[in-house]
């Protein structure tokens, strides 16, 4: 059946007033480009802060949103070798980060921000942004793992590789979150779930992780951490809320622990001295390289890992989505389809 191409835009006003809907000519790809007839897309937290302009790149007017999404590849540039018609693929969340240290100018430009990204009936990407996706993924699945699943990996890989038996302690149940006690436990690392609320708490046990702990319920939960520890700390933890639960997560690591804080966030006021005289590194994570990418689809595949999706949404009701994302609290990835 054909399908009239339409995609979705973010225009210069806050909120969802700003998004809207229209027609698209479909792209022809040029010399090392591939072209995307789109399956699936979702929403991550940067989108809503694109929308609301607080997030540290600017949404460029007009811009296709989103920066995760799956497809079928339907047509090719000349000289393209990494992609063939047929190829279920994904992009990278950077455009041009490949592998590597991560430099000023990879962070410049993005999908779904100063790029068009995946909110539409076809992308077009360079050859250098494509990524094949496992094949055991629904496609709601892989569309799941561009921001979220290459950062929580990130996190768990760089820049050592969490070593079998070691204690990892997640902060939060949001996507990074939920991703990195899934890639935690199959690299064979004790994994400790913080989470606030019962509810998350009861489904983040079925994940398998070995202790969850309702931070609503015991507050001072970097003690509990040290005690399930023997007074040790764990060796990496990642925090994916911020500024408000960070002095606890210092306090959770270990000597020598490496503590990742994850994702974008608003202007915070810092906490005071959240270092405590201990001994350890904090850094801020900011997705990753396409190597890291394949790296994370490999182990993906082998352990047949499925990322966890909420709810799933047809194209026409894209606002809807974001709503249930801003308001609804969903447990895992809300999903457009294609």
């Amino acid at each position: 059946m054909s399908v009239t191409p339409a995609a979705y835009r973010l225009e210069p006003l806050r909120g969802l007033a700003g998004l809207t809907v229209g027609s698209q000519e479909r792209p022809e790809p040029g010399p090392g480009q591939v072209l995307v007839r789109v399956r699936a897309a979702s929403i991550n937290r940067r989108d809503l802060m694109l929308m609301e302009g607080t997030y540290p790149l600017p949404a460029r007017p007009g811009v296709v949103p989103l920066s995760d999404g799956v497809g079928e590849v339907v047509e090719v540039g000349s000289a393209v070798v990494r992609a063939a018609v047929g190829d279920r693929v994904s992009s990278t969340y950077y455009l041009h980060w490949v592998d590597g240290p991560q430099r000023r100018a990879h962070v410049s430009e993005q999908f779904g921000a100063n790029h068009d990204g995946w909110l539409a009936t076809y992308v077009l990407l360079d050859e250098d942004s494509v990524v094949r996706m496992p094949d055991h993924l629904t496609d709601a699945e892989a569309a799941a793992l561009t921001c979220a699943g290459v950062t929580a990996w990130s996190a768990l890989t760089t820049p050592l590789p969490v070593e079998s038996g070691e204690t990892v302690v997640v902060v939060g149940s949001g996507n990074v979150a939920l991703c990195a006690m899934q890639f935690a436990r199959v690299l064979g690392a004790r994994v400790l779930a913080v989470t606030s609320s019962p509810e998350k708490a009861a489904r983040i046990r079925r994940l398998g992780v070995d202790e969850v702990i309702d931070r609503t319920r015991t507050p001072s939960w970097d003690e509990e951490v040290l005690e399930l520890t023997d007074g040790n700390g764990a060796e990496r933890v990642i925090d994916a809320v911020g500024m408000a639960t960070m002095t606890r997560s210092v306090a959770s690591g270990a000597f020598n622990a490496l503590v990742n804080l994850v994702g974008a966030f608003p202007a915070d006021v810092p906490a005071t001295d959240p270092f405590g005289g201990r001994y350890l590194s904090i850094r801020r994570i900011a997705v990753g390289s396409r190597a890291q990418f394949e790296a994370m689809n490999r182990t993906i595949a082998e352990h047949r890992i499925r990322p966890v999706v909420d709810r799933e949404f047809g194209f026409a009701e894209a606002a809807a989505a974001f709503d249930h994302f801003r308001t609804g609290d969903p447990f895992g990835k809300v999903v457009v389809a294609g």
